[in-house]
């Protein structure tokens, strides 16, 4: 685990500074305590990163679900009532595990999970915005795109306007250039600018900045610019930030409909995590899906049972582990630790720290989720990639992740299902003969993603030092999402000693180096591509 400790450690810094605020900001969102967002936080980055099989991917409150947990909170009769909800969403979430239905995940088509890696990381950079320049009238963490103030993403943005901080803009703008420099061209020069991380060192500024000019009238930051942690006087108020369960509530059939809407929604937003950051992790490592919801559902039963807000993988902190060079789950585990150590030790430091400075390692994470060249890519891959890409990213700008996702996957279902009236399937044919371990798999004539969960689980499973003939001569229509596990999968293959022989219409291939650029250049009559 410690092997890539120098990639780990400066990966999981830069989490806990984008953690930090979103705990505080999910739990504001949510109507409940400030310290139960810090506790999923902590549990969220030790025990799910302990437990999950996902190398990259980071856990904690997802704002997701911060509506049903707002409402949850009123309708069972205060918090402690709720807890018992959390508590018992978690053991249905183990129950989803050992029933296996993380399978789940695999049927969501890839440009419906591009698209919701494109929408988040637009809603943080229009979210951010507001943040950036000192207008904080919105938690942390929010995604919605009504706000809690009233407003909705885009009059916020326009508001700003009348309502910009002077000093908030200052040290935000200065905290962007700093990160900008130091993963343009620092990064590049030296080890040195790779273990100390940008966003560390934009914080440190951002702090010694609210220290100087904390007194001057124009380029002072206010508190309530500042993170916001819970300050205890002593051991024991600390200790009396934690909430427990009221189990007298268990019998409320109001807490049974909770606990499994938290348990559906929950496993639904971390599956899809899931997909979408082994899709953008550039060593494509691939999540195991039950143990994950396994994991998640031990995570919800403790964070219940201490007062924490429910858990989920969430891909802005997912995505900022793999930005920063996070290589094993050691990096989610540290920055849980330090953000237990933290609200411990040095809360009051934690409490100078400027919001627009989060805001800007927050817009650099966005705009990475989102770059121009993907909506180029998506389009270049046609209709059938492009409408269901196009319709998640609005759907979640205008609405929130899981409308969005909804609208997404409806569109995809629809696409697909004009291409193709039945469902495909593939044929297995193992040959051992001569002492070899020979494999033939033979395409059908339409495979689209419904079969994505089918192969990967055939392809990652094969053993080491084998012969794989992957076999195309009858395949007509071969979806987008196939060739992307195709080409992961012969990315892998390398390091298992897996030799792939391609036989198509067109010919046979010995190992390809790249299925893409093999059926991109493929003659028209012989293969129909998504």
């Amino acid at each position: 685990m410690f092997k890539y400790i120098k990639s780990d450690l400066p990966a999981s810094i830069v989490v806990f500074f984008v953690a930090l605020p979103l705990c505080l900001g999910i739990a504001l969102a949510s109507g409940a305590p400030l310290f139960s967002g810090v506790i999923a936080g902590i549990i969220g980055g030790i025990v799910v990163g302990a437990l999950s099989g996902s190398k990259v991917g980071v856990s904690g409150p997802a704002a997701g679900l911060a509506a049903i947990v707002l409402t949850a909170i009123g309708s069972l009769g205060g918090y402690e009532n709720f807890l018992v909800a959390v508590v018992l969403g978690g053991v249905i979430q183990l129950l989803f595990g050992v029933l296996k239905a993380g399978i789940i995940g695999y049927y969501f088509p890839s440009s419906v999970i591009k698209g919701m890696l494109t929408g988040i990381g637009i809603i943080i950079i229009l979210k951010q915005i507001p943040h950036f320049f000192g207008y904080d009238t919105e938690p942390e963490g929010a995604d919605s795109f009504i706000e809690m103030s009233g407003e909705n993403t885009f009059s916020a943005i326009l508001n700003m306007f009348n309502n910009i901080t002077i000093g908030s803009m200052i040290i935000g703008i200065i905290g962007l250039g700093i990160i900008l420099l130091w993963d343009k061209v620092l990064s590049k020069k030296a080890k040195f600018f790779q273990v100390i991380q940008g966003p560390l060192v934009a914080v440190v500024i951002g702090i010694v900045y609210f220290a100087v000019t904390s007194g001057m009238e124009t380029f002072a930051i206010l508190p309530k610019h500042l993170v916001n942690v819970p300050i205890p006087e002593d051991a024991t108020s600390f200790f009396n930030q934690f909430s427990f369960p009221n189990f007298g509530a268990i019998t409320n059939p109001e807490v049974w409909i909770t606990a499994f809407t938290i348990a559906l929604v929950a496993s639904l937003e971390t599956l899809l995590c899931v997909e979408a950051t082994d899709k953008i992790d550039p060593h494509k490592n691939v999540t195991p899906t039950n143990r994950e919801l396994l994991a998640q559902g031990t995570g919800n039963i403790l964070s219940g049972l201490v007062g924490g807000l429910p858990i989920t993988q969430v891909i802005v902190r997912s995505s900022a582990n793999i930005q920063s060079g996070g290589r094993t789950k050691l990096s989610a585990i540290i920055h849980g630790f330090l953000l237990l150590i933290s609200v411990i030790i040095i809360p009051k430091l934690l409490n100078m720290i400027p919001l627009s400075v989060l805001a800007a390692i927050l817009l650099v994470v966005g705009f990475k989720l989102a770059k121009p060249s993907l909506f180029k890519k998506m389009f270049a891959l046609g209709w059938k990639q492009s409408v269901p890409f196009t319709v998640t990213v609005v759907g979640i700008v205008f609405t929130d992740l899981l409308v969005g996702i909804s609208l997404g996957l409806l569109v995809g279902i629809i696409v697909i299902l004009l291409k193709s009236y039945q469902n495909s399937h593939f044929l297995h044919i193992e040959d051992k003969s001569n002492g070899k371990h020979k494999i033939k798999m033979t395409l059908a004539e339409e495979v689209t993603f419904f079969n994505k969960g089918a192969i990967l689980k055939e392809l990652y499973s094969l053993p080491r030092d084998t012969y794989l003939e992957l076999n195309l001569m009858k395949t007509r229509y071969l979806d987008n999402d196939i060739i992307e596990i195709l080409d992961d999968f012969a990315f892998k293959a390398k390091e298992r000693n897996i030799d792939i022989k391609l036989v198509s219409k067109r010919g046979v291939v010995e190992n390809p180096e790249s299925f893409f650029e093999f059926f991109r250049h493929r003659p028209k009559s012989s293969l129909s591509l998504s």
